[in-house]
């Protein structure tokens, strides 16, 4: 919906269409031209000049009304309550991931094409979003934003971290953002073409500390 964040400046529209009427109903003492031609042209084009003239400044007026008036749209609080999950996506950036195997689009954008369609069927779902290669970072902190999540995934290219596959770190990041989060339930969804060969943390050592915080780990292998 439409509202104004100051809408007294619209009672200066209520001020023209005053000025409007006294206008229109005041009797002049004679007949004003600004230029003796324009008199030599006729009474009926004289007029007309003057109607367009006064249209145009009462159009100005009004746009200048309701510019300071500040019209606003779109944007609202809505505080939703509901018994979702919490789900983070960890997603392989590694260079591998580019490998075309399923050709004409390589691991990657088949691994973010699914992902952007497993996000919009979410409602009240709380979604984050970790990328990982030889290290993780938090891409998308757990949120029902899923415009924003849709244009993270998007943006998602390997190079952005060191190369490598760190999984072990990318599960002990996610653990850690869903350590805190509510909901009855906690999900790592992992997308990853290899085996662990970066980071200090061992996958296996990784995966049982995120199951004794009741988290649950889905590994999906991406690739032929």
């Amino acid at each position: 919906r439409i509202d104004f964040g100051a809408p007294w400046w619209l009672l200066l529209l209520a001020s023209a269409a005053a000025w409007l009427w006294w206008r229109r109903h005041r009797r002049p003492a004679a007949i004003l031209f600004s230029r003796v031609d324009v008199l030599t042209r006729g009474a009926f084009r004289g007029r007309w000049l003057a109607r367009v003239l006064i249209t145009m400044r009462l159009l100005a007026i009004a746009g200048v009304c309701v510019a300071l008036a500040r019209p606003r749209a779109g944007a609202r609080a809505e505080q939703v309550d509901s018994d979702g999950i919490s789900i983070i996506l960890a997603i392989d950036l590694s260079s591998s991931m580019l490998a075309e195997d399923f050709q004409p689009l390589n691991r990657l954008e088949v691994a973010k094409d699914r992902v952007k369609q497993f996000i919009s069927g979410r409602t009240v779902d709380q979604v984050g979003i970790v990328a990982f290669s030889g290290e993780a970072l938090t891409q998308v902190p757990l949120t029902v934003d899923y415009p924003v999540l849709l244009a993270a995934v998007d943006n998602l290219q390997p190079g952005q971290l060191e190369d490598g596959t760190a999984i072990g770190t990318a599960i002990a990041t996610s653990a850690n953002r869903l350590h805190d989060a509510p909901g009855r339930s906690k999900v790592l969804v992992l997308l990853t073409d290899g085996v662990n060969n970066r980071g200090t943390i061992d996958p296996r050592t990784a995966a049982n500390a995120a199951a004794a915080l009741g988290i649950r780990m889905y590994t999906i292998g991406v690739g032929s």
